[in-house]
């Protein structure tokens, strides 16, 4: 299925069946929809977060963490951390468990605390992108590589298996990453990721995906590995990096 109708489902909370008469609609027309449903229902009660935001700063950070965790919840959460303070919001997110950073991190519109997420210790996101992992959550994962430096990047792909990385891949926001994404992998694994999808074909989609999206010299690279896969899709990954 398209994925920009998976995430656009993702943010109405609906199932994406319920949304494939948008099939024929323009991919960049979609995320453009989705971007503005994301903005208006992060704006709802706005003047009401930016007063909670602004009380939190009267706490310590570990009552906070522990209000945010027991009493606020993920949505809530979510729907602040791009309202407080950055070094306060680190401070905060430090103190809180992988689960429930997961769960938050599911709720976050990443454009709105970019200077927080980024800033969030190595170890920290890993364990967070490992439970996301575990509940196959690829759209949140997705959402997330744009807003990470490379070091975290190149962490955060070494607990992905092939798999999860071919169904990130293409959820991925910005599609002109995932060339930069493929070349952070390490010498070999992309070959694998191939093979892998070659013998898993609801994995094909996902696959065509990276391909159709990688650059020249990447693509060039892997052209003689094309002739491993499937006669179903050997064709399709062909006509798809020319």
């Amino acid at each position: 299925m398209n994925p920009e109708i998976l995430k656009l489902a993702r943010v109405l909370d609906v199932e994406p069946e319920r949304l494939t008469y948008l099939a024929d609609v323009d991919v960049a027309d979609l995320q453009l929809f989705r971007e503005q449903v994301t903005t208006t229902l992060f704006d709802a009660n706005l003047v009401v977060l930016e007063r909670m935001a602004l009380a939190s700063r009267l706490l310590p950070a570990p009552v906070v963490a522990k209000i945010a965790e027991k009493v606020f919840g993920p949505l809530l959460c979510a729907r602040i951390a791009g309202l407080v303070d950055v070094s306060r919001g680190v401070d905060v997110a430090k103190r809180l468990p992988p689960k429930f950073l997961a769960s938050v991190a599911a709720e976050l519109d990443p454009r709105r605390a970019t200077a927080i997420i980024t800033r969030i210790p190595l170890d920290t996101v890993v364990a967070v992108a490992t439970e996301l992992t575990r509940r196959e959550d690829w759209i949140t994962l997705g959402r997330f590589v744009a807003h990470l430096p490379d070091p975290t990047v190149r962490r955060s792909l070494a607990v992905l298996e092939d798999t999860a990385l071919l169904r990130t891949a293409y959820v991925l926001d910005d599609k002109s990453r995932i060339d930069h994404v493929m070349g952070l992998l390490p010498e070999g694994r992309l070959a694998r990721l191939i093979r892998t999808a070659g013998a898993e074909e609801s994995l094909w989609e996902p696959a065509l995906d990276v391909l159709a999206n990688m650059g020249k010299a990447r693509r060039e690279a892997v052209l003689p590995l094309l002739d491993e896969l499937p006669d179903g899709l050997r064709g399709r990954a062909q006509a798809a990096i020319k």
